[in-house]
């Protein structure tokens, strides 16, 4: 017995990848502007932000690229789409984050001990500029519901609160000349942001390692599927996700004695309603008798 879903909406995939789209652009021209603006005003915060989003447009880009790619059809080479290579753009994405974060605490912690003293106006400038194009680019994202675009949606949010860092540091610093809030805003920043990324980081190389998804537990599948008249058994019960979104289900039903043809696709229809409510993109249920022996005799 397989099934799958007919109901995808394709306007679904080209809104995400839209919006993608719209972030990959957004950072691209803004980066450039950053560096510039990083060297006019001799900001630590400026400059890490800078950097930093030269690692965010070029994950967006690939993330862009590779959601593009998923909306390819089904192939003899990928039997079940491509939709899983959005889940690679999400784990590269998250890696990138890490490293730019590490980045930006290296750069910015060397300058607790000699803090320099920015422009602080070209400060103010950038940073109400940059809150501006990134919170635009966030509120894009952030009606999106793919895994990869949750991912996006924290590398803007970082960048956000990096340019309100920047807007507090810059207003102080007109008033008081105190440097050190430079680098120590920008390593609190980073430090808070780089915790949800490894957390969203984690959750996503779980699914690329075919880990059940969070959001579905075993047990009341298995329930559910156990409590069908007619079944005596379940093994090889296996969940797991193409991409965060469309998930897969396998599993062996031992049949408790003798089914008919006509009891057996009864007996289907049972699994098909039951399993409803969990909304699988793919299932594969295996009927076996009571005494056949399983051809895949090994657990896995």
């Amino acid at each position: 017995m397989h099934s799958h879903s007919h109901g995808h909406d394709n306007s679904h995939d080209d809104d995400a990848t839209r919006r993608i789209g719209w972030a990959f652009f957004l950072n691209v021209g803004f980066t450039l502007i950053e560096f510039v603006g990083g060297v006019l005003t001799n900001s630590t915060a400026i400059m890490a932000d800078a950097v930093h989003d030269l690692g965010d447009s070029l994950s967006i880009g690939l993330a862009w690229l590779l959601a593009r790619l998923s909306r390819k059809p089904v192939s003899d080479d990928f039997s079940y789409g491509y939709r899983r290579f959005s889940l690679l753009g999400s784990l590269l994405t998250g890696i990138v984050m890490v490293v730019g974060s590490v980045w930006v605490l290296n750069s910015a912690i060397p300058r607790l001990q000699d803090p320099v003293m920015p422009v602080t106006e070209g400060m103010l400038g950038l940073a109400i500029f940059g809150i501006a194009v990134n919170g635009f680019a966030a509120f894009k994202l952030s009606k999106g519901n793919t895994l990869n675009e949750r991912m996006l949606n924290w590398h803007l949010l970082e960048d956000v609160l990096g340019w309100v860092a920047v807007l507090i540091v810059s207003i102080v610093l007109m008033f008081k000349e105190w440097p050190i809030l430079d680098p120590i805003l920008s390593i609190g920043f980073t430090l808070f942001v780089l915790l949800n990324v490894v957390r969203n980081l984690w959750k996503t190389l779980r699914l690329f390692l075919q880990g059940t998804p969070e959001e579905l537990s075993l047990g009341p599948i298995r329930e559910k599927l156990g409590a069908l008249v007619g079944v005596a058994e379940i093994h090889h019960l296996h969940v797991w996700s193409l991409d965060g979104e469309q998930h897969v289900l396998t599993a062996h039903l031992v049949l408790a004695h003798d089914l008919e043809v006509e009891e057996q696709l009864e007996l289907k229809q049972r699994v098909a309603e039951g399993l409803r409510e969990f909304r699988f993109a793919h299932s594969t249920i295996e009927l076996e008798f009571k005494d056949e022996h399983c051809r895949d005799s090994s657990e896995s």
